[in-house]
């Protein structure tokens, strides 16, 4: 039966695989090795043949978002990228959120989670400084921490699409304006209800806020169902979607309250409670700041003021990657064309 399947022509082939099949690709990873493995702070090497060169690099993912974002398939993973270009790049890995997480915070993770990984990765390399990279709200919480604790051995933090003011984004206004109106409440009894934001609203949300690809699935398969490649991408997405965990309830008040609605970035000073404030104006080390225009939930827009923000930073580059989508700018087939060698750029 293999030997049918394979023998048929591709646009038959592939449609077998996508109904009676078992998928266009099997998932693929980049071989890691497990540094330690506790509650939501899994750390990983990204395993390497040869001596590495340059500070190593820490991949911190947002929440509510494997891991994985960063080692989407072959071709598309910035991890393979960095081994490529001579780095050794490591990844923390949350695992699932649910409802018994609802009482963990922003603190959690600027206090603990990225602090540990850090010190880990550079005892790795005897001292050395720590290159950071995150993604989306993992690259706000870098910046966080690199401004709360300076006595960190950070080489520089870069942000892909993490915004540092909501007030820029046309898409929110409605949101935060409601919000202000409200209070917040809403937020306040969902989380409290749920414990958080469960894996399948995160799941929901993010497929609608890509509501043209989901509508047009179909239309998709039929031109490209001869395109093997196409089809795997397709395919390599919907699965990175189905594995999103949800936000632990705490710490989506707090984003929710302080980031977005609050806008407490533009200002560069975060409250996290009545008596933690972070002063954004503390991080000193280098910064590369990472958006497009077409990404729709964090447009540079709100991502180019980190450069007036970010005042105590040793030096602060802000750069717009064209026509890219929030997931396009860190795992679409394009970045390895665009945002990667601009990260490679910046660290070398």
């Amino acid at each position: 039966m293999t030997w049918l399947v394979t023998s048929l022509p591709p646009a038959l082939r592939n449609g077998w695989a996508l109904t009676f099949g078992n998928g266009i690709e099997m998932p693929t990873r980049t071989s890691s090795t497990v540094l330690y493995d506790r509650p939501h702070r899994q750390l990983r090497r990204f395993d390497r043949d040869t001596p590495a060169t340059g500070n190593p690099v820490l991949l911190v993912p947002p929440l509510a978002v494997d891991a994985s974002c960063y080692d989407l398939r072959p071709g598309q993973s910035l991890a393979q990228f960095l081994l490529d270009t001579g780095r050794q790049p490591y990844v923390i890995d949350y695992g699932r959120i649910t409802a018994a997480d609802r009482d963990l915070g922003l603190e959690e993770w600027i206090d603990d989670i990225l602090p540990t990984a850090i010190a880990r990765v550079s005892a790795e390399h005897g001292g050395a400084d720590v290159d950071v990279i995150g993604w989306s709200l993992g690259g706000i919480i870098s910046l966080l921490t690199a401004a709360d604790h300076n006595e960190l051995p950070l080489g520089s933090v870069t942000t892909l699409g993490s915004p540092m003011d909501f007030g820029k984004n046309i898409l929110l206004k409605p949101v935060r304006m409601f919000a202000k109106f409200s209070g917040g409440r809403e937020i306040t009894y969902a989380t409290y209800l749920f414990g958080g934001i469960p894996g399948l609203f995160v799941q929901a949300g993010f497929r609608g806020m890509s509501f043209s690809r989901e509508l047009t699935r179909p239309l998709f398969i039929a031109r490209n169902v001869a395109d093997t490649e196409a089809l795997a991408r397709m395919e390599a997405i919907d699965r990175f979607i189905d594995a999103m965990p949800g936000y632990p309830g705490r710490l989506y008040r707090q984003t929710y309250k302080q980031l977005i609605v609050g806008n407490q970035l533009a200002r560069g000073q975060v409250r996290l409670s009545p008596d933690r404030r972070i002063d954004l104006t503390k991080l000193s080390c280098r910064v590369l700041l990472l958006g497009s225009s077409a990404d729709t939930l964090a447009p540079s827009a709100t991502i180019a003021p980190g450069v007036d923000i970010l005042t105590g930073a040793a030096e602060v580059e802000f750069t717009d990657i064209p026509d890219l989508n929030h997931l396009a700018l860190i795992a679409g087939p394009q970045a390895r064309h665009t945002t990667w060698p601009r990260i490679h750029e910046f660290l070398g």
